[in-house]
Formats: structure tokens, C-alpha cells, sequence
């Protein structure tokens, strides 16, 4: 597995409204870990979307690493469904998806077109799923939002193309890990 894709919730979708939210530090220490395992495995490559929550936060995480772990050949890819993406959002936020772009190792807006239609996010999910390996998810199937439309494309995908893997992580898991990062802290 070279390349995976990255995916999940958008911030808002789990109530998370600030960067120094505590849920955001769980993600993040998920997201670590499991990019860290998946190095040992050949991972070189981790591609997600610029929306806000879970793909962000996996670019930051990253970041973090890159610039931590300097023996990490690890590289950032953000591909952007359409060229104004991002652009309805407030300041901070385009802010933050400009700074993450200009830190990635490569991105690029799979049409130089603005928004026209919904057939370019269905291009956007094409296009990952044949551009990686391998797909992670930060998603609960009992809590519905708007991941579930990738979810279901790499599903389909999967069923035609069995050796393309992909892992869930659920809110048990992140609630074993938050329930862990609290033990370790007292």
C-alpha cells in the first residue's frame, strides 16, 4: 500500500467548533496512529479533500509529522473536487485550506472550472479511488453525514475491485482512545 485516502466527517457534523476542541485532539492522535502503522506497511503517500473536519485535520497531522519525524518519507496530497472550492467559507477557514495547500507536497483542483454541478464530486470520488490504494474513514454508519456518499462509493468500488482495502473508524474506537488518552493523563 503506497497511497491511501483519507476521509470523514466535517467539523460541524460532529459539533466541533473550534481547533482546540478536545474531540479534534482524539481525531488527530487517531489519525496519527494509524498513518504510523500503515508507514511500516510502505505507505508513502496520504490524499484527502480540503473540506473541513476530518481531511484537514488529517493534512495538519501530516504536517506535524513531516516536521517531527524527519526519517518519515511520508508525503501530503490534497485534491480539490473544483477550483473556487472553499471559496462560500468564512475567512479563517479559506485561510486555513490555503495554508494546508501551500504546506502540501502536491495538490491540484481536478477541474479548473468552479462549481457547475454535483457530477464533479462524483468525479472527485473517481478519481481517489483510482489514484489510492487504500481508503480510511473516520465514520459511524449510526450517525449519518455527508462521508456516507464516499462511503458507499468505495463500498461499490470494493465489490468490483476486491484487492482496494478500506478501514472505518467508528466512535467506539475513538471513545476507547479517548477514554485511554484520559487514563494516560491522570
Amino acid at each position: 500500500m503506497n497511497r491511501i485516502w483519507i476521509t470523514g466527517y466535517r467539523n460541524y457534523e460532529l459539533g466541533i467548533f473550534k481547533n482546540d476542541d478536545a474531540k479534534v485532539k482524539i481525531i488527530k492522535q487517531i489519525i496519527k496512529r494509524k498513518i504510523l502503522e500503515y508507514v511500516e506497511d510502505g505507505l508513502e503517500w496520504v490524499i484527502s479533500g480540503g473540506n473541513l473536519g476530518v481531511e484537514q485535520w488529517a493534512s495538519e497531522v501530516i504536517c506535524d509529522l513531516k516536521n517531527n519525524y524527519e526519517d518519515q518519507m511520508i508525503k501530503n496530497a490534497i485534491i480539490l473536487p473544483f477550483e473556487d472550492f472553499g471559496n462560500a467559507w468564512k475567512e479563517n477557514n479559506k485561510e486555513n485550506l490555503f495554508k494546508l495547500l501551500n504546506e502540501a507536497d502536491f495538490h491540484l483542483s481536478l477541474s479548473q472550472d468552479g462549481y457547475k454541478s454535483p457530477i464533479q464530486f462524483k468525479n472527485y470520488q473517481k478519481f481517489m479511488l483510482k489514484h489510492t490504494d487504500k481508503a480510511l474513514l473516520i465514520y459511524d454508519s449510526e450517525h449519518l453525514g455527508k462521508s456516507q456518499y464516499d462511503l458507499n462509493k468505495i463500498i461499490e468500488y470494493n465489490k468490483q475491485n476486491p484487492s482496494y482495502d478500506y478501514e472505518i473508524i467508528d466512535f467506539y474506537e475513538l471513545q476507547e482512545l479517548a477514554n485511554e488518552i484520559q487514563y494516560k493523563e491522570y
